[in-house]
């Protein structure tokens, strides 16, 4: 039996994703896998290099695992994915005793670093790292990025837009449904792009037509990462038109000011948003939105700032993810002059989410006593279970806990009825119909 392998996947789904798909590749030339550190003869790890606190924590790890292979608790360590795609070789001189180093996606030379001879495997297989759920998982439907926003460095790490092939897509899916997915959650830098490499246009509608029909009934597919400029009241009416994908829009913003949206280079002004945000709630005011927010960009001052707070208590923004502005090295942004104190953007950051409670707390209380249909994500907690609905998305969102529920499958589906919310969670309990 070959080595037994652990992987260390940091950073977003995607790259969950791309640790899947290695994982997949490492099974099928016959590597077992281990279930913590201390059991591994293997330690790879699939870093971040988004921003400053990811890369810290891509050297922290790296740290580790040197210093766990110095103490010989492991034979072999590698450093695989954006780390290396940002640094390069000065990442190599730093950490010597690396024993593999990949870029993003070079699967085929970490099976050749360890001595497999038939690199190929198939793009649509996926194995299973301890971050994976059989019932959740996430599905990369295109690489890199061309929207060149100012303040990120993914087109320089990632590179240019890639859209995958359809016939992957469906076939990666169909494989997921065969390994037990409830829900599949589509990623990419930006789902509206998909497509645009081959002819210019936006293919993602007739992307999730063919997944509509090719998934189970019943199954739920939820887009994440939707770039505003590409998102239009017939694209709204669309996604309000499936039965299979959820009535969930992740639109990341990043800020309403349309002289701070410029200088980001989003291509959006706060009309635009107010149009495309009016239009969901017009369609559905049950609808789930979802956005980011970039606090304290260069050149936010108090006036523009607020134009964000009013944004999101007139649009009724369920959910809200907020981040203090990163300069960052080889970025547009990271050069201007107008830069924001860090004490500002806190204060700012504090302002922003104590505001967004109140309205996630309004958004939730709509739903009391109100029935939801509810995947299980967490069983045996308490007198519980932990699930979640249409309007959490896994891990970035909050979670239902179903009162007198015990023993419930992971993955199963459950009707409930909302019995008491605060400004994440919910409290529930089982509806059952009778007759």
């Amino acid at each position: 039996m070959k080595e037994r392998v652990f992987i260390v996947s940091l950073g977003c789904a995607k790259n969950q994703v791309d640790s899947e798909k290695l994982a997949g590749a490492m099974t099928s030339k016959g590597f077992g896998f281990a279930e913590d550190f201390e059991s591994a003869d293997i330690i790879l790890v699939n870093t971040c290099a988004f921003i400053g606190p990811a890369v810290k924590e891509s050297i922290d790890v790296i740290l580790h695992l040197e210093e766990l292979k110095g103490l010989g608790k492991v034979k072999k360590i590698g450093v695989l994915g954006c780390l290396l795609n940002r640094y390069g070789d000065d990442l190599k001189r730093e950490f010597p005793t690396v024993d593999i180093w990949a870029r993003s996606e070079e699967w085929e030379h970490v099976l050749s670093c360890l001595g497999v001879n038939d690199t190929s495997f198939s793009p649509c297989s996926r194995g299973f790292i301890p971050e994976t759920t059989t019932w959740s998982r996430y599905l990369k439907i295109t690489e890199g990025c061309n929207n060149c926003c100012s303040y990120c460095t993914i087109p320089s790490i990632r590179g240019h837009l890639r859209s995958r092939p359809v016939d992957e897509i469906l076939e990666e899916a169909e494989n997921l449904v065969l390994q037990g997915a409830k829900e599949i959650c589509l990623v990419g830098q930006d789902l509206t792009a998909y497509g645009m490499d081959w002819d210019g246009s936006s293919h993602l509608v007739e992307l999730l037509d063919l997944l509509e029909k090719h998934v189970p009934d019943g199954m739920w597919i939820r887009p994440l990462y939707l770039h505003p400029m590409r998102v239009n009241e017939k694209f709204l009416e669309r996604i309000a038109s499936y039965k299979n994908v959820l009535r969930y829009l992740d639109i990341p913003i990043q800020h309403v000011d349309d002289e701070i949206l410029s200088c980001m280079n989003r291509n959006v002004t706060e009309s635009d948003l107010r149009r495309i945000f009016s239009y969901a709630r017009k369609i559905d005011p049950d609808f789930a939105l979802r956005t980011t927010i970039i606090v304290g960009f260069p050149g936010e001052d108090n006036v523009k700032f607020k134009k964000v707070l009013r944004f999101l208590e007139d649009m009724e923004i369920d959910r809200v993810g907020a981040f203090l502005y990163s300069p960052e090295e080889g970025t547009k942004a990271a050069g201007i002059k107008k830069q924001v104190s860090d004490e500002v953007k806190r204060k700012r950051l504090d302002m922003l989410m104590e505001l967004q409670a109140d309205i996630s707390l309004s958004r939730q209380e709509r739903f009391l006593g109100r029935r939801l249909k509810v995947i299980v994500e967490e069983r045996n907690y308490e007198d519980c279970v932990l699930g979640r609905s249409f309007r959490e998305a896994p891990e970035v969102d909050g979670v239902i806990a179903i009162k007198g529920v015990k023993d419930v499958p992971c993955g199963d589906f459950l009707n409930v009825r909302i019995n008491a919310v605060t400004e994440h969670d919910m409290e529930a309990e089982v509806v059952v119909d009778e007759g």
